[in-house]
């Protein structure tokens, strides 16, 4: 009788790490899908990210998730990047081959997926809203602009930062089709199909950043983080007449595409969203 296969390591970076749902995640696709592999956690000193991770190559872990506040150290650490972690200049997961490290930012595709297959939002020809010009935004823009939107507007509360994204995308805007700008929290328009908070203000127990006239009637509204964070702006979009979405699927979706980049199969992640939903909305639920 054959012994099984011993498992490929893989584990999530970061600081802090214990909320991460991560594990959970990975272990359900691995079931799935038959893949020998076990997922853990790996919490970095702030200033020890590069050591901690060439610490897990070397111990034979075959790739990992990176989360904050570390992406933009992981894209500098890879030998390649893919075109879209090289726009975000950042990185959410890096795959240690035999011919050196590969990054890419599979945030955006995730949020793409959730956004088309899970919400049953329809993209192209839409008017979108992105809240923010951070590592979140930076993530996920690159895909949101190959869904081609008719019109993407990036706000944020300086809104140099907010140019300086656009203009690094202006080129893949124009390849699409999309009416791609930029300017200041009291720019941000009205009127938008999809509202998409990648600010920071969810975090950090602020109020919404925008005012209520950027929400078309019935619009989606989807703010990235999950849990207590995004309760106030899924309240906010509910008593404007909006749909509320957090970024739960987001971050399931975007998990199945570095399985993928990892594994070289795409797991089904309906179940998966489903009992993640149930597992955090337990009394009582451990990270």
């Amino acid at each position: 009788m054959s012994n099984p296969a011993a498992p490929d390591h893989y584990a999530v970076l970061g600081n802090p790490v214990a909320h991460s749902q991560s594990p959970f995640i990975h272990a359900e696709f691995a079931r799935a899908t038959g893949q020998a592999m076990d997922y853990t956690r790996v919490l970095c000193a702030l200033d020890g990210f590069a050591q901690a991770v060439r610490g897990f190559a070397d111990a034979g872990g075959k790739g990992c998730n990176v989360t904050v506040p570390f992406k933009f150290q992981a894209l500098e650490l890879a030998d390649r990047a893919t075109p879209r972690a090289r726009l975000a200049q950042a990185a959410n997961v890096l795959r240690f081959d035999a011919d050196g490290w590969l990054a890419d930012n599979t945030d955006g595709i995730g949020l793409v997926h959730d956004l088309q297959a899970n919400a049953g939002c329809v993209l192209a020809g839409r008017r979108v809203l992105l809240i923010g010009a951070g590592g979140a935004a930076a993530g996920v823009l690159s895909p949101l602009i190959e869904a081609a939107p008719a019109e993407l507007r990036v706000v944020n509360r300086a809104p140099d930062k907010a140019a300086a994204l656009a203009q690094r995308h202006a080129a893949l805007a124009r390849e699409h089709g999309v009416a791609l700008s930029a300017g200041g929290l009291d720019e941000a328009g009205a009127g938008h199909d999809l509202v998409l908070n990648a600010s920071a203000s969810s975090l950090a127990g602020a109020g919404v950043p925008v005012p209520a006239t950027v929400l078309k009637a019935g619009a989606l509204a989807v703010d990235l983080m999950y849990g207590a964070p995004a309760r106030p702006f899924l309240l906010w979009a509910a008593a404007h007449g909006a749909v509320g979405r957090d970024g739960l699927g987001m971050l399931v979706e975007q998990a199945a595409d570095a399985f993928l980049l990892w594994r070289g199969i795409r797991p089904a992640t309906a179940g998966v969203l489903q009992r993640l939903r149930a597992r955090l909305d337990a009394p009582g639920a451990a990270p």
